[in-house]
């Protein structure tokens, strides 16, 4: 069928476009594979406006331990994508998996009908699956995936699960905090001021802050509202999330701990692709995404090098993309002709070492967090009281 999609790309002024397609929302894909803001679809003279919402995510790690169990049971390729499809409840997983079946029925490469789908598949995955179609050895290359998506998940949920009890403890504590500046110091401020005497400064600036709110509560919660929303859409936007990522990556300790792991996230990927076949330098060149902008720049001149005849390790080292870990280990890789192995044994190696960090730092942070918000809390109920101790100590 026809579709008439609306929509417009970067500045330019908004234009419709004739796709054929089976389904709407597939005529949409198309359009924005292609570098376009779909605004609405229609077919004939009827539109339909298309609420912007996050895409569904495609399950690509249970995607390749399905298709793995399939292909190892016996299932041919387009057999096991099939019965994929047929207990597929999600409709966006259906129709991607609907999509590859039609690529596959019409003889194209596996490979190449992930690659119509680079908004669901990465080009990680895809050079993985060309690779192996050289070789014959799909099941293994989905087993190297799993493997390689496996431990870098691990260390994720170490980071989130580290974080969670400092999180816990700012929101809490910071909920202690409001309640007692929005509500129990205005309620303070009134009854001192009934009483007419002199206060000490800091009590003062203190009860001068819960006057403020007293009698201004609205503005004040006008303002924390606009202030609250404004951190929120600041926050949404890409170029303020980069600055602040910036900003963190100058933090001595912190920046280079998040190098070491951007670093062996690029050695356990590097090392997946070298296992199926890939050549060194295309490997390079297929996790260059991996990396943050900063660390794309070192990693485009070290390949040049390689190019040029220089050891990956010297080439690597030379532009700040090793540890003096990783270039003995890719050293060694270079002598005996395995730094697939090398790779991994260097990305392992800095995981472990992450793991410990992650669980020394969360032990040492937590009771300082607790302490500092203890201080805080107590800080403002002294000053809340203090008059109160000064006026007994005058009547006695």
């Amino acid at each position: 069928m026809r579709f008439h999609v609306k929509a417009f790309r970067d500045k330019s002024s908004i234009t419709r476009l004739l796709v054929e397609a089976v389904s709407a929302d597939e005529a949409a894909r198309v359009v924005q594979r292609q570098g376009y803001a779909v605004l609405g679809v229609g077919m004939g003279a009827r539109w339909t406006l298309r609420r912007p919402r996050r895409a569904a995510r495609f399950p690509l790690l249970l995607f390749s331990q399905e298709l793995y169990v399939l292909l190892e049971a016996g299932l041919s390729l387009i057999e096991a994508i099939e019965t994929l499809a047929e207990k597929e409840l999600h409709a966006h997983t259906r129709e991607a998996l609907a999509e590859i079946m039609r690529y596959l029925y019409e003889g194209r490469a596996f490979s190449y009908a992930l690659e119509q789908s680079p908004a669901v598949f990465p080009a990680l995955y895809i050079a993985m699956v060309r690779a192996s179609e050289k070789t014959g050895d799909l099941p293994q290359a989905l087993t190297r995936f799993v493997a390689y998506e496996t431990q870098i998940e691990q260390v994720r949920k170490k980071i989130v699960n580290a974080s969670i009890y400092p999180v816990l403890l700012l929101i809490v504590g910071g909920l202690v905090v409001v309640f007692l500046m929005a509500y129990v110091v205005p309620r303070f401020s009134g009854v001192y001021e009934s009483t007419g005497r002199d206060l000490p400064w800091l009590s003062r600036l203190l009860l001068d802050w819960g006057t403020l709110v007293r009698t201004n509560a609205l503005n004040v919660l006008v303002c924390s509202g606009v202030f609250c929303l404004g951190v929120a859409f600041a926050v949404s936007r890409s170029n303020v999330r980069l600055w602040i990522a910036a900003r963190i990556w100058r933090i001595p300790a912190l920046g280079e701990q998040l190098r070491v792991y951007q670093l062996a996230r690029l050695f356990r990927a590097v090392a997946m692709l070298l296992k199926g076949g890939i050549p060194m330098v295309s490997a390079l060149g297929m996790v260059q995404q991996l990396l943050r902008p900063a660390l794309r720049v070192p990693l485009a001149l070290a390949i040049a090098g390689i190019k040029e005849g220089q050891p990956t390790s010297h080439a690597l080292n030379s532009h700040g993309l090793t540890t003096p870990v990783a270039v003995r280990l890719l050293r060694v890789g270079e002598r005996s002709g395995n730094m697939g192995e090398m790779m991994e044994r260097a990305a392992n190696f800095h995981d472990e070492e992450m793991a410990r960090r992650i669980e020394w730092g969360t032990r040492l942070f937590e009771p300082l967090l607790m302490t500092v918000i203890g201080v805080v809390i107590g800080v403002i109920v002294v000053l809340m009281y203090l008059p109160i101790f000064e006026l007994a100590g005058a009547v006695q």
